[in-house]
């Protein structure tokens, strides 16, 4: 007779005894050791010297003068506003303008050349703007002199030409209103405006009579 192999038992676990977990700290020993460790790091703070002001302004000029060109006037407003002394101020603004940081003039010709050929401004906005960035008077006579008026004319012409499609379905005199008023927005003047828009406007006529003509001509030949 054939004997059936034994089971082999089971083994038994042991239960693992769970360890106490350790009691949590009181909200008063907390609150304690956060003053303790605020109170060490107050009085290390109290410990170091002050900022210099001259170094504290020169790296405020130069942090903000890092990839963006500033006229003097803004910087010292920035330093002003960081409550530097006003003798301090000064001091680092004449060594920044005596290494050729700043250079006011070569930040209003740059601002007039970008601004007119990027966004089409005339003489009259690129100097209220250049004004508003505390540019002197005379620094931005010479930058807005660079722009020859041809030159801005030409630009004009171009900033009707691309709007005037848009016009298209409007009135005669609404649409002489809305493209002047556009060149008048960039600081051009009115007698310059109305002069483009006009010719603009005519030109668009001529265009569209000499599209028409040949229809109309050769119609007639045929009848």
């Amino acid at each position: 007779m054939r004997q059936m192999p034994r089971r082999r038992p089971r083994p038994r676990f042991r239960h693992r005894r769970r360890l106490p977990r350790p009691p949590l700290p009181r909200p008063d020993a907390m609150a304690r050791r956060t003053q303790e460790r605020g109170g060490s790091s107050e009085s290390r703070a109290s410990q170091e010297p002050p900022l210099d002001p001259e170094e504290q302004a020169r790296a405020l000029c130069l942090r903000l003068l890092t990839g963006t060109p500033r006229t003097r006037r803004q910087l010292a407003d920035a330093m002003r506003k960081r409550e530097i002394p006003d003798e301090v101020a000064e001091h680092v603004l004449e060594r920044f303008q005596d290494v050729g940081l700043i250079d006011d003039q070569a930040f209003a010709n740059a601002w007039v050349e970008s601004r007119h050929r990027g966004r089409g401004l005339a003489r009259r906005a690129l100097a209220q703007e250049l004004r508003h960035r505390g540019v002197d008077a005379e620094l931005v006579t010479e930058a807005v002199g660079l722009l020859d008026p041809e030159q801005e004319e030409e630009t004009a012409r171009a900033l009707v030409q691309r709007k005037l499609s848009g016009t298209r379905g409007l009135d005669r005199d609404r649409r002489i209103r809305r493209l002047a008023g556009m060149l008048a927005r960039k600081g051009y003047g009115e007698g310059l405006a109305l002069r483009v828009v006009r010719d603009a406007l005519a030109q668009e006529k001529d265009d569209d009579d000499a599209e028409l003509r040949p229809g109309v001509e050769g119609q007639d030949a045929w009848e």
